[in-house]
C-alpha cells in the first residue's frame, strides 16, 4: 500500500495578489500550458463548484470530460493530457499543484499587523516584525515572537516560551511556559500545548503527583488541528518533528516523540515516552500504548490498538494491533464461526446416534 504525503508550506503573505494569471499560475507549479496563458485566475474549486474565474484540476483522463463541461477556465492535468477543449496546465502532479495554487487564493484572515490595545504583553517580551496580535491576548515574561505570526483573539503565551516567524495560532489556543514552537507552524483553535502530563504516584493515602517539569518542542511546518491537547515532559521534552500534521482531538501525552513528518488522525490517543519514526500514518481512534516503538512508516487502520514495538513499513491493524493481512484472515474465519459451530453441533448429534446404535448392536 503506497501513501502520498504531501508536503505543501503555506507562507504567510500580506499583500496578496487576487489575480493571476494562467502563465504565471504554471510558473508556480512548473508546469507547461496549452492555451491561452493570458486568461486571469481569481480562485481554485473542485470541478462542481468552479466558475469562469476559477482552475480546477483532474488526476487522471477517465474524469476530464466532466472538467471540460464545468464552467472552470482552465483544468490542471497530468502530462499525458495534451488535448482539450479548455486551457490546461500540464504537470507532474496535479493534485499537489492545486494544493499550491490553492494556497495563494486563501485569505489571511486573522492578518492584521499591530497589537490590539486589550492585547497584555509583558514589557520583556521580545515582538518582531509585522506580527500580528489580536484583542484579549496574552504574552508573558521573557516570550519571543518572530517576524510575520499571527496571535488570534484568545490565544494564551506562557512565560518563557518561543515562537518561530510565519506562525499562525488561531483563536483560544493555550500555549504553556517554555513550550518552544517553530516557524510556519499552524495550530487551530482551542489546542492546548504544554498541559501537565499525566503523572502520579499512587498510595494508600492517595494519588502523589509527580510534577512535570518539562516542555512542549513543535518544530518547524507542523500542522496542529482543534482541540489537540500536547502534555509536557516529565523532565526533558515531548517532541513533534518536522512536517508533521496533526488532526482535531488528538492526544500526545508526556516525552512522546513524534518524528517527521508523520499524519495523526482524529482521536488518536498516544501514551507518554512512546516513539514514533518518520512517516508514520495513525487512522482515525488509534490507541498507542506507552514506552514503544513505532518503526519508520509504520501505517495504522483505524480503531486499532498498538501494544507493541512494530516493524518498518508494515501495515497494522486490529485489537492488539498486528500484521493486516493476519488481521484480515481472522477476521474472515471469525466470520465463519457460526456455521463451524453449527456444524459442530450436528456432528455432535449423530456421533451420540451413532454411539446409541453401537450399544444397540452389543
Amino acid at each position: 500500500m503506497m501513501i502520498i504525503i504531501l508536503r505543501v508550506v503555506t507562507p504567510i503573505v500580506n499583500n496578496q495578489k487576487e489575480v493571476f494569471t494562467i502563465g504565471e499560475i504554471a510558473d508556480m507549479v512548473g508546469g507547461e500550458v496549452i492555451g491561452d496563458t493570458e486568461i486571469e485566475i481569481s480562485g481554485a474549486a473542485g470541478i462542481k463548484e468552479a466558475d469562469q474565474k476559477q482552475i480546477t484540476f483532474v488526476e487522471n483522463a477517465k474524469i476530464l470530460n466532466w472538467a471540460e463541461e464545468s464552467e472552470a477556465a482552465a483544468i490542471i492535468v497530468p502530462e499525458n493530457i495534451t488535448d482539450s477543449n479548455k486551457t490546461v496546465v500540464c504537470v507532474k502532479n496535479p493534485r499537489l499543484a492545486y494544493a499550491i495554487v490553492s494556497a495563494v487564493f486563501v485569505p489571511n484572515v486573522f492578518y492584521k499587523s499591530g497589537k490590539a490595545p486589550s492585547a497584555v504583553i509583558s514589557e520583556s517580551a521580545e515582538i518582531g516584525k509585522d506580527v500580528s496580535i489580536h484583542p484579549q491576548v496574552v504574552i508573558e515574561e521573557d516570550v519571543v515572537i518572530g517576524d510575520n505570526s499571527i496571535l488570534a483573539p484568545g490565544v494564551f503565551v506562557g512565560k518563557g516560551s518561543r515562537i518561530g516567524s510565519n506562525t499562525i495560532i488561531h483563536p483560544n489556543v493555550v500555549i504553556e511556559y517554555k513550550s518552544i514552537i517553530g516557524s510556519n507552524v499552524i495550530i487551530h483553535g482551542g489546542t492546548v500545548i504544554g498541559s501537565d502530563g499525566y503523572g502520579f504516584v499512587s498510595t494508600e493515602d492517595g494519588h502523589q503527583k509527580i510534577p512535570q517539569t518539562g516542555n512542549v518542542i513543535i518544530e518547524d511546518d507542523v500542522e496542529i488541528g482543534a482541540n489537540v491537547t500536547i502534555d509536557r515532559g516529565t523532565s526533558g521534552p515531548t517532541v513533534i518533528g518536522e512536517g508533521t500534521k496533526i488532526d482535531n482531538l488528538v492526544q500526545i501525552a508526556h516525552n512522546v516523540r513524534i518524528g517527521p513528518e508523520c499524519l495523526l488522525i482524529a482521536q488518536v490517543g498516544i501514551a507518554g515516552s512512546t516513539e514514533i519514526g518518520k512517516r508514520v500514518i495513525l487512522a482515525g481512534k488509534t490507541g498507542v500504548v506507552g514506552h514503544i516503538k513505532i518503526a519508520d512508516n509504520t501505517i495504522v487502520a483505524a480503531m486499532s490498538i498498538i501494544t507493541k514495538s512494530t516493524s518498518p513499513g508494515v501495515f497494522y491493524s486490529g485489537n492488539p494491533a498486528q500484521n493486516h493481512k493476519a488481521e484480515l484472515k481472522e477476521q474472515a474465519a471469525l466470520r465463519k464461526l457460526p456455521v463451524l459451530i453449527r456444524t459442530i453441533k450436528e456432528m455432535e448429534k449423530r456421533i451420540k446416534i451413532l454411539e446409541s446404535e453401537l450399544k444397540n448392536e452389543a
